[in-house]
């Protein structure tokens, strides 16, 4: 560990403002793994399920994108301890990425197959880190083959937070058109590779969202954190509420 990390967690002990259930997750997720302007995904999901609990945004936490389970686990304890009871969902294919559907998808980071865990690992990461199974619902399979055809009690109808870690663009973009018609103002919408593009043209997450939220639609993306190396997040405003103003 770290000097200055070992000196900061003393000092948040010393001071209560971290339990031992807190300290576990800082010593997992080293402060290395953040930019000089970003904060942890663990800190990200403090601060999100924090501001959605003062500003009474209920709803479900989403994840697009569930590899290793770590995030999925600081979504669920930091919502348990702001006080959201709402159901968490996990979409995977549980194949690892799908192959590239286009240039837009390429990236030296992402190959078909990569960032493979399987449904028996997901579930036994959420019973290690003591995640009821009545708490969350997973839809396996790849979002081109799942998301259209999902029955009303088979996806959730009210958000809180969407956490998007599918990094390719043709995912996202399938994430995205799924979500539209479920966004509401107050909402977070996280993207976790948002700032990871090719070096000759914007792809990836940041291509899938700024096509799908054009200037004259309907809501818009007030830039919220940036997290970790390259994620970052918004939060979503209704254009007819913020008009008001």
């Amino acid at each position: 560990m770290f000097g200055f990390k070992k000196r900061f967690i003393s000092l948040l002990i010393r001071h209560q403002i971290i339990d031992a259930e807190q300290l576990e997750l800082l010593s997992k997720e080293p402060f290395h793994k953040k930019t000089k302007n970003s904060i942890t995904r663990h800190e990200f999901f403090y601060n999100a399920f924090y501001l959605l609990s003062c500003n009474n945004i209920s709803g479900d936490y989403i994840e697009f994108g569930c590899y290793g389970g770590m995030t999925f686990n600081h979504a669920y304890k930091e919502s348990q301890r702001h006080g959201n009871s709402a159901k968490l969902w996990a979409f995977d294919s549980f194949q690892g990425l799908p192959a590239p559907k286009n240039d837009k998808d390429i990236h030296p980071c992402w190959h078909e197959g990569a960032m493979q865990m399987s449904l028996e690992e997901f579930h036994l990461v959420c019973k290690k880190n003591n995640i009821p199974k009545d708490a969350y619902q997973v839809v396996p399979g790849f979002y081109d083959l799942t998301l259209k055809n999902l029955g009303p009690n088979e996806s959730p109808s009210n958000i809180a937070l969407a956490y998007i870690d599918c990094d390719l663009y043709s995912s996202t973009i399938e994430v995205l058109d799924f979500l539209h018609p479920r966004l509401k103002h107050g909402m977070i919408i996280a993207f976790d590779d948002y700032f990871m593009y090719s070096h000759n043209q914007i792809s990836g997450n940041r291509k899938a969202m700024l096509e799908s939220f054009p200037v004259e639609g309907e809501f818009q993306l007030l830039p919220y954190m940036q997290y970790a190396h390259v994620g970052q997040s918004f939060i979503i405003e209704d254009k007819k509420i913020t008009n008001q103003l």
